[in-house]
């Protein structure tokens, strides 16, 4: 999507912004690559990537997408496992942002909670009935996103973690990740 993307803005001669976005994809897939899924960053490290993923799909979704970003000071520097939050904003936008023709908004929020970090993405779109469901659905469609970050998180923290899905009021998806404060 992004590389159509990029296309596009080629054709219509918009070389400034092509060459924009071009550099925070190739800042993006650097990070992609020089991070082992299973090495840990500060929250603020992560925030910084997706921040730079964002960036790519405000270049595709225009004022279509919203981004509401409110982490407590605390949280800013616990340790999280790379690469956790992008599937899971990539999710927001193939579920909630595209489908949409008003688009719509994606909020990140974490908090330290005790010895806890909660890590709360939610979007405002259609919403779920099922956590499980989506996670399947996720696996069906080729994705691997959902079931990867399942999977890593059972790696890194066993059994002391949570990674939960439920639907917003009056509709939306929310994903809740809690793990050990580090």
């Amino acid at each position: 999507n992004t590389l159509n993307a990029i296309s596009t803005l080629v054709l219509q001669k918009d070389t400034k912004s092509a060459n924009t976005m071009l550099t925070k994809l190739s800042q993006f897939l650097r990070y992609s690559l020089d991070n082992d899924p299973l090495d840990q960053v500060s929250l603020q490290f992560e925030l910084n990537s997706v921040r730079l993923y964002l960036d790519i799909e405000k270049v595709r979704f225009e004022e279509r997408l919203r981004i509401e970003i409110d982490v407590a000071d605390d949280a800013l520097q616990a340790m999280v496992p790379s690469m956790l939050l992008q599937p899971l904003i990539e999710n927001s936008i193939k579920h909630a942002v595209a489908r949409s023709e008003d688009g719509g908004l994606i909020a990140i929020r974490a908090k330290v909670n005790g010895d806890k970090l909660v890590i709360i993405v939610e979007d405002d779109g259609p919403g779920i009935t099922d956590g499980s469901t989506l996670v399947a659905a996720d696996s069906s469609s080729g994705g691997v996103g959902l079931k990867n970050i399942q999977n890593r998180l059972k790696e890194i923290y066993s059994d002391a973690h949570s990674l939960a899905f439920s639907s917003g009021s009056p509709q939306g998806c929310i994903v809740t990740v809690v793990i050990p404060y580090e």
